[in-house]
């Protein structure tokens, strides 16, 4: 029974310690949430796949920087800065489960090591994620991400696996 609980119980762990870093402030604009609730697909409470774990850290933390920006809607703000956090989180929690077990893979995790390794993380996510209004850093190595990326990374994919999202809880009425 503990074994089953360990997932949700690290998920919890992960979100209380992103919200509490990015200041803890539950999201408001003009007394509306974007929602009350974070919800985890069910696969992220009961999976105890390393790689599916590391993914719910990626999800915890881009949503809990996500909803610092002051913006309209900052449930669903997206920028550079949080896209960079956010998978330097997911790198940061695939590292501690391969420190863990060294035998565990994940094709893309580590690929995404690799550049990460190598210097290129802030590089890889502006190639990868950017969005037409994100105010990306001036020191970007653009050209020097390129030409690795061509030999390193042919054919390449990028991934996104989101397990959970803001929503309105549920609510029962009684009649």
């Amino acid at each position: 029974m503990v074994g089953a609980m360990y997932p949700r119980f690290l998920t919890m762990c992960v979100f209380a310690a992103v919200v509490s870093a990015c200041g803890g402030d539950v999201y408001l604009h003009d007394g509306v949430t974007d929602g009350d609730t974070f919800y985890l697909a069910p696969r992220a409470l009961t999976d105890p796949d390393p790689a599916v774990q590391s993914w719910v850290g990626y999800s915890l933390g881009k949503s809990a920087c996500q909803l610092q920006h002051e913006s309209e809607n900052p449930a669903r703000a997206t920028s550079f800065e949080c896209e960079l956090l956010a998978r330097q989180l997911l790198l940061e929690t695939w590292s501690e489960k391969v420190e863990q077990d060294p035998e565990i893979n994940d094709a893309y995790l580590e690929v995404l090591s690799a550049v990460h390794e190598t210097g290129f993380l802030p590089e890889y996510v502006a190639r990868y994620f950017s969005k037409s209004d994100w105010i990306l850093p001036d020191d970007l190595r653009t050209q020097e991400f390129r030409q690795w990326q061509r030999y390193q990374l042919p054919g390449h994919r990028p991934q996104t696996i989101l397990t959970g999202s803001w929503n309105y809880r549920s609510r029962v009425t009684n009649y």
